[in-house]
C-alpha cells in the first residue's frame, strides 16, 4: 500500500458506534490511487479514509468491503454493503471523502443515510 499520512479514529456519532480505530489517511494521488490494493483483508477496527473521492472500484481487490461516502459536514450521503471485487460503487456527486471498512461493519454499527459521522486524531 502506498505511504500514508497519519492513522485516525472514526465513530458514527448519530448512533454512538465506534466504526474503526485504525484508520489510514490516503489524501495524495498515488496513496487514493492504491488504496488497499495488495492486502489480502482488511481486519476489523481497521479502514481508509480516501479525500477527494466520490466512487471506488474493486479492480485487482481480492476480499470485499464496506464504503461509507461522506459529505463536506461529514453525513453519510451514501453507503455501499459488502462491495465485491471487482465491481465499482455508486457515484456521490457531493462525497467529499469515502470510509473503506471491513465488510459487515455497516450493518453491525447500523450507519446508515443521514447518520454524521466523526474523525478523532489517533493518540500516539
Amino acid at each position: 500500500m502506498a505511504p500514508v499520512n497519519k492513522q485516525v479514529s472514526f465513530v458514527n456519532r448519530t448512533k454512538e458506534t465506534i466504526l474503526a480505530t485504525k484508520v489510514s489517511v490516503a489524501d495524495s494521488f498515488l496513496s487514493r490511487l492504491v488504496g488497499l490494493l495488495g492486502k489480502a483483508s482488511l481486519e476489523k477496527g481497521n479502514g481508509l479514509y480516501l479525500t477527494d473521492c466520490k466512487c471506488v472500484h474493486m479492480f485487482g481487490m481480492k476480499f470485499a468491503i464496506d464504503v461509507v461516502f461522506v459529505s463536506e459536514d461529514n453525513l453519510v450521503i451514501g453507503v455501499e454493503n459488502t462491495l465485491l471485487p471487482g465491481k465499482i460503487s455508486g457515484y456521490y456527486a457531493k462525497a467529499v471523502a469515502c470510509l473503506e471498512l471491513p465488510a459487515g461493519t455497516i450493518i453491525e454499527t447500523n450507519t446508515q443515510i443521514g447518520d454524521v459521522i466523526e474523525k478523532l486524531l489517533a493518540v500516539s
